[in-house]
């Protein structure tokens, strides 16, 4: 009996054609672009809303459920550095999971005899897998570097913060106080640092935790409350290119806060609300330490060859076994290294190092 083959049946057959197609091919070409290094995540390519535009019944002070209303030592123009809202593309890039915490700030101490940041001794801060605090700009920037990574720009801080939503708070456009660590104005009892992986119901579109409160974070830039008004930049801005003095006459009411500052982004275990919005621009000066026990920071990376990548993860895997004196694991990963860049000659020369140590201790 012969049988007619329908429309549908073709149709169906297509179908099952490009089905087998994408499942043979795709998958794995995506796994190749997108695999990610260990505790970061991808934040794929395209346009977000950088800023908002407030009016300023937004940007009084917060109330208290049993008290005054709370004064803050800065005007409601220095709200306006957070617009106005424009549309702003981003290549694809990772970025940290959790804040650098005290324990992976550890092993780059060890690994490079880098001086400890402030409050390291401060037995309520410096619990393991806790936040690191009390960290200036400098510090911040040189972890990154040592983890082959750099700190994030304020253009990426945000994206990561928002999604595509362009959300108020990370984790939608509610304020919740158990999605976050911040000073509660329900009680304005400020309480300490969380470790990085708590709030999982706070994280953000992309599943970045604790980008609201816990920590203020450093970014890249330069801080300008101008920057958004006047910049052309919309494709991968970074900031003014170089600092500048900031202005009191107009945008603040305290003439102390002069100088060049480094942007700092998220709010804090002891800001108020106000701060912990996904928008929300402050600046510290890029030397300062201790403002308010509250200075942290998590890395980006550039989306860049996968094997070049891995082979400089396994070259700081090397320099923080010989931090720890521990020369055999750190063959182990040098080797690792050249086996994926095998022309690299910094490689070639710690491997050479670690030899010759391995050798004189017999």
């Amino acid at each position: 009996m012969s049988h007619r083959i329908n429309s549908y049946d073709i149709k169906f057959f297509i179908c099952l054609l490009l089905a087998g197609f994408m499942a043979s091919v795709v998958p794995q070409k995506v796994a190749a672009v997108t695999a990610v290094p260990e505790n970061m995540v991808l934040v794929n390519a395209g346009g977000f809303m950088r800023g908002i535009d407030k009016t300023p019944s937004q940007v009084q002070g917060e109330k208290r459920l049993n008290g005054p209303e709370i004064k803050f030592p800065f005007s409601k123009e220095a709200f306006d550095d957070e617009g106005p809202a424009k549309m702003i593309y981003l290549s694809s890039y990772f970025i940290d999971e959790f804040e650098v915490s005290n324990n992976e700030y550890t092993e780059f101490i060890k690994a490079t005899d880098y001086p400890a940041p402030a409050y390291w001794d401060h037995h309520r801060l410096n619990q393991p897998n806790q936040p690191v605090t009390g960290v200036n700009w400098y510090d911040a920037n040189s972890y990154c570097h040592w983890a082959n990574k750099r700190l994030p720009t304020e253009a990426e801080w945000e994206k990561a913060a928002r999604g595509p939503a362009g959300s108020i708070y990370p984790w939608g456009n509610d304020l919740d106080f158990d999605k976050a660590n911040f000073a509660k104005g329900k009680t304005g009892q400020s309480q300490i640092t969380t470790p990085v992986d708590a709030h999982p119901k706070g994280r953000s579109y992309y599943g970045v935790y604790n980008m609201a409160g816990n920590v203020f974070e450093w970014v890249q830039d330069w801080y300008d409350p101008q920057y958004y008004k006047e910049s052309k930049d919309v494709r991968n801005p970074k900031g003014p290119p170089s600092e500048i003095k900031i202005s009191t006459t107009k945008t603040y009411k305290n003439p102390p806060i002069t100088g060049r500052k480094k942007v700092i982004r998220g709010g804090s275990w002891f800001a108020p609300a106000q701060s912990i919005t996904t928008t929300h621009r402050f600046w510290n000066n890029p030397m300062n330490n201790s403002y308010g026990v509250g200075l942290g920071f998590r890395c980006a990376r550039d989306l860049e060859d996968n094997s070049k990548s891995q082979a400089r993860s396994f070259y700081m895997d090397a320099l923080t076994q010989i931090g720890t004196e521990k020369f055999l694991k750190a063959k182990f990963f040098i080797l690792k290294a050249i086996k994926e860049a095998p022309n690299n000659q910094e490689y070639q020369n710690l491997l050479k190092s670690i030899d010759m140590k391995l050798n004189s201790e017999g």
